[in-house]
């Protein structure tokens, strides 16, 4: 390591012994590692002594350790939150973790409104509203949804609902909402539907089958027939969900059970939800960087992620191992959950228990030898588009790393320009790219265009330091015609860049245009490598509108004021304090401005020659 080691030393001896997180940093400033402890001191010492006994991961991690920081807290407990947010928010190189590039999604019953509205949500921060999940996708949660409606006639619309409408829309005539706009169901009618609704979701799918036939006996003494046949409907579908949930005839009533299936450098975490007997839903979930972390450790590591966030903590949570640091899990987890039971993390070894955990077992096996089976078909397909559009362009090579640029502005106003990255056909967007341009006619876009390719491909030339710049293209698209082109081509000769394949991709005709070939080449419309050429010219386009928008939208928040030399935001401030407005300042004299703290005779004049 090539830490200075006195300095080491003095910063290990003062640590404390108090529980908390560490960062640890590379030579650039990266957090490439995330960890907890009981004692700070102890476990951050222990990367930087012998690394006899470290597994190669965590001997490549040591070599490129740089700095570290920590935070103290009150409580392990805190330390575990705190841990599997910042892990979740960097995603550092290092840790395991659940492959999660947004929050997953959770169902929000909004208790915000007098009628209620049942939908998808990325957050679970709303102290009124009730949330259940989070699901392993959008996807799960929107087939839960549209089985949800079918048995519980909630309204998806967004309207203000009076009561006053004159007639009900669609839904409510395919009996997927009990129409509260009209009138023909009061406030209490319509919270009775959510309430069973939300019974349901939570797996109690007695008590809803009860309430049920209580209403549908009702109905039927008061002689309302066809509310009873529709009541009559919805208890045949539940009872019909009731059968396919019911698991193997397990009796316990609020357990999560979870088994991975392990593979190289990532995880397939497979969790049954069952709740009163019946299997509520089924999940899965993929963890990253686990290829030298036994089952133990995966194990743990997912229920402290995956629980942090989740809705709903249950009575029991059955396991494929034994966990060395149970009892410390279990105590985190009793304190962030709301219910009145204590929570247990278990380790069958024999019994139903057992028998579901190898079942669930199977399911994360088949479930990632079908997820391996799709992405070796996906990759192959990529492939295949690759060496197509390799064979199109008459390329030497296939374009593994493709750039593509756009121009964007309204008559030369906020012109910027875009660069995306596909790397093996999907999006790199970590290494896309905005550019402001600096040219004198922002209205040119020829001259937009070379600027923009000389500047980029300039990284190219000078060799500096690694950076997603310093990656060379194994093919450009320039998003226009032959004049954008021909700009683009003179700035890769001018870098003596000439060996770098370009071509332009005009939108009218989708014709593809390539150096000193007079007539386009058109690629059959129903070519892949087609596709592939047009969704990364479209996703530039959108790259550039959106960074477009954004500066329009910053420079038409500032005042005429902010382009006084010599006007910063405290004298901005100040001048609007005074006079109320730019208006008023225009009428003002220069002798009523030069006497405002800080403002000279000079200044004032300036600011009356600028408005």
């Amino acid at each position: 390591m090539t830490i200075n080691k006195s300095a080491l030393e003095s910063r290990l001896s003062i640590l404390p012994k108090s529980p908390g997180i560490y960062l640890f940093f590379n030579k650039k400033n990266e957090i490439i590692y995330i960890g907890k402890s009981n004692s700070l001191k102890d476990r951050i010492s222990s990367y930087f002594r012998s690394t006899k006994n470290f597994s190669s991961k965590t001997i490549e991690l040591t070599l490129k350790i740089r700095d570290f920081e920590y935070i103290t807290t009150d409580t392990n407990q805190e330390a575990i939150l705190l841990e599997s947010s910042l892990i979740k928010k960097h995603k550092p190189k290092y840790n395991i973790r659940l492959k999660d590039d947004k929050n997953y999604p959770y169902i929000k019953v909004d208790l915000n409104d007098p009628f209620p509205k049942i939908y998808i949500s990325r957050k679970a921060s709303d102290k009124n509203s009730t949330y259940f999940g989070p699901f392993a996708s959008a996807v799960s949660v929107r087939k839960t949804l549209n089985l949800l409606n079918k048995l519980f006639p909630y309204r998806t619309c967004t309207k203000k609902i009076t009561g006053t409408d004159s007639r009900p829309c669609l839904e409510f005539h395919l009996k997927r909402c009990i129409a509260p706009c009209t009138g023909y169901a009061n406030q209490k009618e319509y919270k009775t539907v959510i309430d069973e609704a939300s019974l349901f979701l939570a797996g109690n799918t007695q008590k809803v089958m009860d309430e049920l036939k209580n209403s549908m006996k009702n109905a039927s003494e008061n002689m309302k027939y066809e509310k009873a046949a529709l009541i009559r409907d919805r208890i045949k579908a539940i009872e019909n969900i009731y059968e396919k949930q019911q698991v193997m005839g397990v009796n316990f009533k609020n357990t999560d059970v979870l088994n991975i299936a392990k593979d190289n450098n990532e995880a397939w975490i497979e969790v049954f939800f069952i709740r009163n007997g019946n299997l509520l839903g089924r999940e899965n979930f993929m963890m990253l960087e686990t290829s030298e972390e036994t089952t133990e450790t995966i194990i743990y590591k997912y229920i402290e992620q995956f629980y942090s966030q989740a809705s709903h903590i249950p009575k029991e949570i059955i396991v494929p191992e034994e966990l060395k640091q149970k009892f410390e899990l279990e105590i985190w987890l009793n304190k962030i959950s709301n219910e009145k039971y204590k929570v247990k993390i278990i380790k069958p070894t024999i019994g139903k228990k057992l028998k579901i955990l190898n079942l669930v077992k199977r399911n994360a096996q088949e479930g990632y030898n079908q997820f391996k089976a799709k992405q070796r078909t996906k990759v192959s397909e990529e492939r295949r588009t690759l060496s197509e559009l390799q064979e199109e362009l008459n390329l030497i090579s296939p374009p593994i790393r493709i750039e593509c640029f756009d121009i964007s502005h309204i008559q030369g106003t906020n012109t910027v320009g875009s660069m995306v990255v596909y790397q093996n056909g999907k999006p790199l967007k970590s290494h896309y790219r905005k550019f402001k341009i600096k040219s004198h006619d922002k209205n040119d876009d020829f001259a937009s265009m070379y600027e923009i390719i000389k500047r980029r491909c300039s990284y190219l030339v000078e060799k500096s330091e690694k950076s997603s710049f310093s990656e060379k293209p194994n093919l450009i698209i320039i998003d226009g015609g032959k004049g954008q082109l021909s700009k683009s081509y003179h700035a890769l000769l001018q870098l003596g860049l000439s060996d770098i394949p370009i071509i332009s991709l005009a939108k009218k005709e989708e014709e593809i245009f390539i150096p000193f070939q007079e007539n386009p080449l058109i690629i059959d419309k129903n070519s892949k490598s087609l596709f592939l050429l047009q969704r990364i010219r479209d996703e530039s386009h959108r790259f550039a509108i959106s960074y477009h928008r954004s500066m329009r939208n910053n420079n038409s928040n500032k005042s005429i004021l902010d382009s006084i030399d010599g006007i910063g935001t405290k004298k901005r401030q100040l001048l609007i304090k005074h006079f109320g407005s730019v208006s008023n300042i225009r009428q003002a004299s220069h002798t009523e401005i030069s006497l405002l703290k800080g403002f000279s005779k000079k200044l004032a004049k300036k600011v009356k020659d600028k408005i």
